[in-house]
């Protein structure tokens, strides 16, 4: 059995000392939010399709999770994913531009483990300093929830010449600034009894857990117009949008895989 233990915790290794408190105040919250969850580390590993090692690398600070593991996490532990993407979005800011270096993702070494009370107790300067980091997190937190993605949705009805009115439905989604992931919004139109949104016209491409880019942004468009969400529209193909996709094939009736293929983009553009 490794350091991590194949059980519940309530003793951490201590974060390294050089992460950003941006970072640190993430971190801590999942860590607590993974002790409230009840599960070991290999068991949060199965509900979330992130690896043990990889949340042992996440939880330990020697590399950031992804937003879907930290949105996967909260829905594991019956948590608001919102304020938790808040946080997550300062602390990559923080993460992309260290005040005081960038800790090595694969080779930090952990530290002997200290209860978590202790791991927030251990900044300098005692509770004043800490009262004045939460204030900062508090503020940076409270400006992106301000800038947070406005969503604008445009209903449009268009007549063609045959006198058959083709419908339009248009979701412009703008990402917060500091982001740099590429905007996707969803532009629904049928077309020759097909559906399409406006990121990619193909009908046989083959998408997966794993996969990001413009085909992943039309297979959560698609299955959101199907009534069943797959989280953001990032173009990221995570836990969240892979259960969303079996899900769309059960009631499809396809074959459950998780995978979309020929079969499941014919039944999504419908």
């Amino acid at each position: 059995m490794n350091a991590w233990g194949d059980h519940t915790m309530s003793r951490w290794k201590a974060l390294p000392a050089e992460l950003d408190p941006r970072v640190r105040q993430l971190l801590v919250r999942l860590r607590r939010l993974k002790d409230h969850s009840g599960l070991s580390v290999r068991q949060l590993a199965a509900r979330t399709g992130y690896s043990p090692k990889s949340w042992e690398r996440y939880l330990g600070g020697r590399s950031l999770p992804p937003r879907e593991a930290v949105e996967a996490l909260a829905l594991v532990g019956g948590d608001d994913p919102t304020r938790l993407l808040a946080l997550h979005e300062v602390a990559a800011e923080a993460w992309g531009n260290p005040r005081g270096g960038t800790p090595e993702p694969e080779t930090a070494v952990m530290e002997t483990a200290v209860p978590e009370a202790e791991i927030l107790s251990a900044e300098p300067g005692g509770g004043s300093a800490r009262s004045l980091r939460f204030a900062i997190v508090a503020g940076a937190v409270a400006l992106v929830l301000a800038m947070s993605s406005a969503v604008l949705v445009t209903w449009r009805l268009m007549d063609h010449g045959g006198g058959t009115a083709d419908r339009t439905t248009t979701t412009t989604v703008t990402l917060t600034a500091g982001t740099s992931a590429p905007a996707y919004s969803c532009r629904l139109e049928q077309v020759d009894g097909r559906w399409y949104a406006g990121n990619s016209r193909t009908r046989n491409a083959t998408v997966g857990y794993g996969d990001s880019g413009p085909a992943v942004a039309e297979v959560q468009c698609l299955l959101r117009r199907a009534g069943i969400s797959p989280g953001g529209i990032d173009g990221m193909f995570g836990p969240l949008t892979q259960g969303a996709v079996k899900a769309f094939q059960k009631q499809a009736r396809l074959d459950v895989d998780g995978v979309v293929g020929p079969h499941t983009w014919k039944a999504l553009r419908g």
